[in-house]
């Protein structure tokens, strides 16, 4: 019926690896210091509301800087 031209883009391994390890740093940057503030709120105050707040809002903090962050890790890993 439709005859789709077939894209063939060649990825190096190096490129590869590079985004593999800055998309885990990325997400351990993004997911770990929230739930850290989250639990560690939780725990010692035992307030589940305030601790998710403001877990989120650091959540949304870190993602505001998640550019900076990225081009940094970038010159770090290469």
């Amino acid at each position: 019926m439709f005859g789709f031209p077939k894209k063939k883009t060649e990825i190096s391994t190096e490129v590869l690896v590079k985004f593999i390890w800055v998309s885990s740093f990325l997400a351990m940057i993004f997911a770990l210091p929230p739930l850290a503030v989250f639990l560690g709120i939780y725990y010692f105050t035992g307030e589940l509301i305030i601790g998710a707040v403001i877990g989120f809002g650091l959540h949304f903090v870190i993602l505001a800087f998640s550019g900076r962050i990225s081009k940094v890790i970038t010159k770090l890993v290469s």
